[in-house]
């Protein structure tokens, strides 16, 4: 797959600033739950956010996400605002989900963003769905499905692509391969720990690529995406990246992986490396790259300040949002 041409300057800057803006928002969060402050489970996508940033800068709302658990870069980069994530995960009523999701549970319709969930795989048979519903309607939308190397084994994995590429649905897929499958190294559970070359057993593009480089993200989605809307059908990407922080917070972070190689992955951290290529290479001014980093600070520090001020659910709407929100649902 030939990718397209690089992001121009003000493309190039839009895609750092979201990268930081996810980075700024996991660092926090992660404060937040050391500080008790997230009633549940908290998994950060730090070391990761070149991936949903690349892919996301071509989406509109229209287009349909769905994700994982590990969802929040995903959330953020489709068009949720920090301060209702943050607030989802605090558990206030101004969050996406109003409260009710947590980490693992965002949804946003407005923006497209469709849930992330904390069971794996379905988001595969979901977009698959999208991509259904898109060909019938005659739109040229896209579904997207965001999913980790740990998918690979479920069989909706090979359901959601088998049914999208025999009905040539617009549906792309996006494997974010971080090496492990919550603390279980990839390459211990298959005698093929290549994802790409499976798309060859299905009759559908597939391609790996480093998944740290939001340039090549950003390149190799375009054409993905371009195929999707006209009639190509869908496409496999295997993202090749690494996540820098524990599976989720609160659990240890070596062990089961060595310290040297967390080390050796955050020297390729996708945002510092970009921001030395953007500046190296005269696509961006340092000064430029400087406005950014204080502006998404300030955000990101609103954003918390939006979340510690927000109320709680009112427990009065607990049955709300329920299958029948009439009636003996409610008995």
């Amino acid at each position: 797959m030939a990718p397209s041409a690089l992001p121009d300057h003000d493309a190039s800057l839009a895609l750092y600033r979201q990268m930081l803006t996810i980075r700024r928002c996991e660092e926090q969060l992660a404060k937040s739950y050391q500080a008790g402050l997230i009633p549940g489970a908290c998994h950060t996508y730090v070391g990761e956010e070149a991936i949903a940033t690349g892919v996301c800068a071509h989406l509109s709302h229209d287009d349909a996400v769905f994700s994982t658990h590990r969802g929040h870069g995903h959330a953020l980069a489709k068009g949720v605002p920090p301060k209702q994530l943050i607030a989802e995960l605090f558990g206030k009523a101004t969050g996406c989900s109003q409260g009710r999701g947590g980490s693992m549970h965002l949804f946003s319709p407005e923006v497209g963003m469709m849930g992330t969930s904390g069971i794996v795989a379905p988001c595969i048979l979901q977009a698959a769905g999208a991509g259904y519903s898109f060909k019938l309607l005659g739109a040229e939308h896209v579904g997207v499905a965001f999913f980790g190397d740990g998918a690979v084994a479920n069989g909706a994995f090979h359901e959601g692509i088998n049914l999208a590429t025999n009905w040539q649905l617009p549906v792309l897929f996006v494997c974010e391969n971080n090496q492990f499958a919550t603390e279980i190294a990839f390459a211990d559970t298959t005698r093929n720990p290549e994802v790409a070359n499976r798309a060859a057993a299905y009759g559908l593009p597939g391609t790996a690529i480093d998944g740290n480089d939001v340039d090549l993200v950003y390149q190799t989605t375009a054409e993905a995406l371009q195929r999707a809307r006209t009639g190509g059908g869908p496409t496999l990407i295997e993202c090749k990246t690494y996540r820098t922080r524990p599976h989720a917070e609160g659990m240890r972070d070596g062990g089961y992986r060595a310290l040297e190689e967390i080390e050796a992955w955050k020297k390729r951290d996708p945002i510092t490396t970009y921001a030395e290529r953007l500046t190296s290479g005269e696509r961006a001014e340092q000064s430029e790259i400087d406005v950014i980093d204080n502006e998404v600070t300030a955000l990101v520090a609103e954003a918390l300040k939006f979340a510690h001020d927000s109320p709680w659910p009112d427990p009065a709407t607990v049955a709300e949002h329920t299958y029948n929100e009439s009636g003996a649902a409610h008995a």
